[in-house]
């Protein structure tokens, strides 16, 4: 199953059957690189107020974790980061109650402007330290997640692929931003600028909403950013296909 079907009428209808089982609902829409400095500007940013973040994956050299849907990832964080496995995209009511009802497990539904993909989320809060570390090789990468997040990495990854045998990809410096557009739109937002090692850049839109209101938010968020001059209408990469695609090629030049 593609992660980013488009949204037709069949599309749609199991786009609404998801949102009643998901418990959030956010609308993504990433910038072109050429476009950004402009989209900046038109939205006030203000990039003093911004807070900076580190990110890294873990997958194999070839990408069999993301290939089979699951993202395995850490943040440092301000004070404290985290540590999630995600898996997308999935069916709510095909998971195990067990799962549902664990308090760091969440169902989202991701919305773009031309298609959406939902995933389920363990996250934990981890030490900054403990991420550097574990970057730095000093500590084993299974030591960042707990023992419910291993469970679920083991039911969904692929056989023989422990999580210490990953390798990490990264890190990313992340500046994120949350900023209001009331003067424009009654809701509040977040952008996010992903810096890359090959000076390449991808900046991101979000926001989230209430599942009964998603088509609502979809479309005034994309009249919104229109009235911004910003386009919705551009190829969308995900800020995490990008990192892994460019960190897979890295370590492929760099085989002998």
């Amino acid at each position: 199953m593609s992660t980013r079907p488009r949204l037709n009428d069949q599309r749609t209808a199991e786009a609404l059957n998801l949102l009643k089982h998901s418990d959030s609902v956010e609308f993504k829409l990433t910038v072109p690189d050429t476009d950004q400095h402009s989209a900046v500007a038109a939205l006030g940013l203000d990039q003093l107020e911004a807070e900076l973040r580190q990110v890294v994956f873990f997958d194999t050299p070839d990408l069999k974790l993301s290939r089979g849907g699951l993202v395995v990832r850490a943040r440092r964080i301000c004070q404290c980061g985290d540590a999630v496995i995600k898996l997308r995209p999935v069916v709510p009511t095909e998971l195990s109650k067990k799962l549902r009802r664990s308090d760091g497990f969440t169902i989202e539904v991701d919305m773009m402007p031309d298609a959406f993909v939902c995933s389920g989320s363990l996250k934990v809060k981890v030490d900054n330290v403990d991420v550097k570390e574990v970057l730095a090789g000093n500590r084993p990468i299974r030591k960042l997640f707990q023992h419910e997040q291993r469970s679920f990495y083991k039911e969904h990854a692929p056989a023989n692929v422990d999580l210490d045998s990953l390798t990490p990809f990264g890190p990313i410096t992340v500046v994120k931003l949350k900023f209001s557009a009331r003067r424009f739109w009654k809701r509040m937002a977040v952008a996010e600028l992903w810096f890359y090692p090959d000076a390449s850049r991808i900046l991101e839109i979000s926001t989230k909403c209430e599942q009964d209101e998603a088509f609502q938010v979809l479309a005034e968020a994309r009249a919104f950013l229109t009235g911004r001059g910003i386009t919705s209408t551009g190829e969308q990469q995900t800020k995490t296909r990008k990192a892994l695609q460019y960190f897979s090629r890295l370590h492929a030049d760099h085989q002998p």
